[in-house]
């Protein structure tokens, strides 16, 4: 098994190397591809390309997924957006701005998107935070998120700063606490309701002292709206700093709904 870093050092080792920014690039021109597809792209052999992958992925900034007998590669903006809020901004307003822009390329137009994050707690705890209303509002852009959560029960997305809800679905799996399946309608704008229903996937898999939670937004539409996926990064990130400090982001878009209606999630 890969021993993953997450360490600020390790995203910003990972980025340093011009031929690993190019697989970034090539993940976001076309998400999802096979090591032979990367291959292709790069004038490396399959094993410099495969010594590449494996520094992407102990940063966190690549996580693969197995389809069949090929093994996917998927950008993961989470580490960038934690690097984001918790360091760079605060002494580098350049450097800032580059992973802010790198970040939104690496979301940017895929039919699937798969983001992966390591919290110190447990299975049950992270679990209560996903699930509970409270504590979902804290990181999940000032909105609750009310349900029974059995199987097969409607969920609703809601926020005192506007009228009915902002997205809503059904609980397609629970499995407390290691698996939530959803169904996605985004609600909060025309614009948005056009792009029908898509799925939400939570995965938690204890780790020693910590959990990895893995959040895959699938069933999108190619090329759908950037609002309806957008805005993962950030909520895990605040999910992460709230479980392990206790605090709250103060980020423009963590505080979105406490300034009236925006988008999300």
């Amino acid at each position: 098994m890969v021993t993953y870093n997450r360490s600020v050092d390790g995203v910003f080792r990972a980025l340093a190397d011009s031929t690993r920014r190019s697989l970034l690039d090539e993940l976001f021109r076309q998400d999802g591809q096979t090591l032979s597809e990367l291959e292709q792209r790069l004038p490396m052999t399959r094993f410099g390309v495969m010594k590449h992958l494996r520094v992407l992925e102990e940063a966190g900034l690549v996580v693969t997924r197995r389809r069949g007998r090929e093994k996917l590669h998927f950008l993961n903006a989470v580490p960038i957006r934690l690097v984001h809020d918790r360091w760079v901004s605060k002494y580098a307003e350049p450097w800032a701005a580059a992973l802010s822009d790198l970040k939104n390329r690496l979301e940017d137009k895929t039919m699937e998107k798969v983001f992966e994050i390591y919290i110190k707690t447990t299975p049950e705890r992270l679990w209560a935070a996903i699930t509970d209303p409270e504590m979902r509002r804290k990181y999940n852009f000032g909105v609750r998120v009310e349900s029974d959560w059995s199987p097969g029960s409607r969920y609703e997305a809601l926020s005192q700063q506007v009228p009915g809800a902002l997205w809503e679905g059904e609980n397609l799996e629970v499995d407390p606490p290691r698996r939530l399946v959803q169904s996605f309608n985004a609600l909060w704008g025309e614009d948005v309701k056009l792009e029908g229903t898509s799925r939400v996937s939570w995965e938690i898999e204890p780790i020693g002292d910590s959990c990895l939670l893995t959040v895959t937004h699938d069933q999108l539409r190619e090329g759908a709206n950037e609002q309806i996926y957008g805005g993962w990064a950030m909520i895990l990130s605040g999910l992460k700093t709230l479980l392990e400090t206790g605090e709250t982001l103060t980020t423009p878009g963590s505080l979105r709904y406490s300034q009236g209606p925006a988008e999300g999630p």
